[in-house]
């Protein structure tokens, strides 16, 4: 679900001071936040100024158009930067120019091969004069939306000039050293590695503290950039657990209200990537993650139900992969995690009929969790069967290939807790709904179908005749000479045989 994400965090924020401007900024960029799809989220942030004069139509061909007619040789960028240290208090409409200069990548280049440009333009951070300093950082900003991991490394000895910001007094300054972070971070493990050695963990532990919303978006984005880095199970996730970071970012996600969505979303995101990477889930489940995320889950299906709710599958698709992972665990004594209210399956049905239409992969995500969650567990399949679910999952056999698999899955589970299990399956009509799996062509549909057929039989005997009366001898030849699926169907086989002993005559094949 990466492309939606990814479209969801190009969007091109304004004037941080400005609350109207920013909604504006929000409701045009809702389109975008629906292009989020399932891979990773690597993806960078361009923040842009805003005035009253430019609110309307700032897109990418006008930003481009504007780069150009601010283009600078490397004589001019060298003679700024020379001015800059001479009298920087005169070099806002300069450095203004430069800052949409940068907004072209051979500029980006063009500026960091000229001497002392970095040094420079950093320095101004600790300038006394505001709109300077200020103007510096969104230059730097436009350097660490670049895409080539030598401006990332070129920009260095900012690092510790943008984590000393963190913790200032201004919000806005504050949220553009985030966003600039979380850019220089995508491309480098230098820079990555370099931010590791100056604090960024307890920096941004602290920054989880900060009352504004801007500034929680602008951390949780910074931070999931650095939880998914390849490096990450090693060096980043590990510190992030010890140092209670988690329990903050949870603390942060549940608290979230209606207005704070993108937060939820950021920090969901980057509880996912410290859950699923399988560092000390142990701690994360003792810490109570689980008992604190299932009340989480059914209070938002509660809310699809009654409202639309906009952007709302980027949240839960987060909170649910990291519920599905946490749920496959063990705990210390080698015993699965135990979830005690039932509402959480009904939650996750109604997840799948709200979403399936438009939102495919959070039918597999909820699937995932579900199958995590009653496998090998007679209490949640028993409730699954009595809450009546089982025809709403019958119907999810035609949704996709993927779909499928993982429905048959959760349904071979079912019926391997025994006979009880079968027999209900049975009585649910699981036959019909399975018989056009078993004429498919696809190896994998066929066999996982032929296995979960095997099954019910075994505990079934009545299912026999069933199966032989949907032209099971049919079905069974269309697959007979196929390698790959001799087992199975020399398995069902054997229980047409073992029927055909028991009976007077072979059951009717019409």
């Amino acid at each position: 679900m990466n492309i939606l994400l990814k479209m969801w965090r190009r969007r091109k924020q304004r004037d941080l001071s400005a609350p109207v401007l920013r909604a504006q900024w929000r409701e045009r960029n809702a389109a975008l936040r629906k292009a989020r799809r399932e891979d990773q989220l690597i993806s960078k942030r361009l923040l842009q100024d805003i005035t009253e004069d430019d609110v309307e139509g700032s897109d990418d061909h006008m930003l481009v158009e504007d780069a150009q007619s601010h283009l600078m040789s490397e004589e001019q960028v060298a003679q700024l930067i020379e001015d800059l240290q001479r009298d920087p208090e005169q070099m806002i409409t300069p450095l203004t120019a430069l800052r949409h200069s940068l907004r072209r990548n051979d500029m980006r280049l063009l500026f960091t091969r000229v001497k002392d440009s970095i040094r420079v333009l950093v320095a101004q951070f600790t300038c006394p004069f505001t709109d300077i300093q200020m103007e510096a950082a969104r230059c730097l900003h436009e350097l660490s939306h670049s895409n080539e991991p030598q401006i990332s490394n070129a920009c260095l000895p900012a690092t510790p000039y943008l984590l000393t910001y963190l913790t200032g007094n201004s919000q806005q300054f504050t949220v553009l050293c985030l966003y600039t972070l979380g850019n220089l971070i995508v491309d480098s493990e230098e820079v990555r590695n370099r931010l590791l050695l100056q604090g960024v963990i307890p920096i941004f532990a602290k920054c989880t503290q900060s009352p504004h919303m801007d500034v929680q978006e602008a951390l949780g984005y910074a931070l999931s950039q650095l939880l998914q880095s390849k490096e990450a199970p090693e060096k980043v996730i590990p510190m992030a657990v010890e140092s209670g970071l988690t329990q903050d970012i949870l603390r942060i996600l549940l608290s979230c209200s209606e207005e704070w969505l993108g937060v939820a979303i950021e920090m969901a995101w980057c509880l996912h990537y410290i859950v699923s990477s399988h560092v000390n889930n142990a701690l994360l489940i003792s810490q109570g993650m689980v008992s604190k995320l299932v009340p989480f889950l059914i209070e938002k299906s509660a809310l699809i139900t009654k409202q639309e709710c906009l952007d709302l599958e980027l949240l839960i698709c987060p909170v649910i992969r990291c519920l599905g992972n946490l749920l496959g665990e063990v705990d210390s004594s080698g015993m699965k995690i135990e979830v005690q209210d039932g509402r959480l399956l009904i939650a996750l049905f109604v997840f799948i009929q709200h979403f399936k239409d438009e939102h495919a992969f959070m039918v597999r995500e909820c699937l995932w969790a579900l199958n995590n969650l009653t496998a090998q567990d007679p209490v949640w399949t028993s409730a699954l069967l009595n809450f009546n679910l089982l025809p709403a999952l019958l119907q999810l056999l035609t949704h996709s290939k993927d779909v499928f698999l993982i429905v048959t899955r959760i349904l071979y589970n079912t019926a391997d807790l025994g006979p009880a299990y079968c027999q209900q399956l049975r009585e649910n009509d699981i036959l019909p709904c399975l018989i056009p799996a078993l004429r498919d062509d696809d190896i994998q549909v066929a066999k996982l179908s032929l296995e979960l057929l095997n099954k019910l039989l075994t505990y079934c005997p009545d299912a026999v005749g069933d199966f032989f009366q949907n032209s099971g001898l049919q079905i069974l030849e269309l697959h007979k000479d196929k390698p790959d699926l001799q087992q199975q169907v020399q398995a069902v086989w054997n229980k047409y045989q073992e029927l055909m002993k028991e009976t007077c005559g072979p059951p009717s094949t019409d």
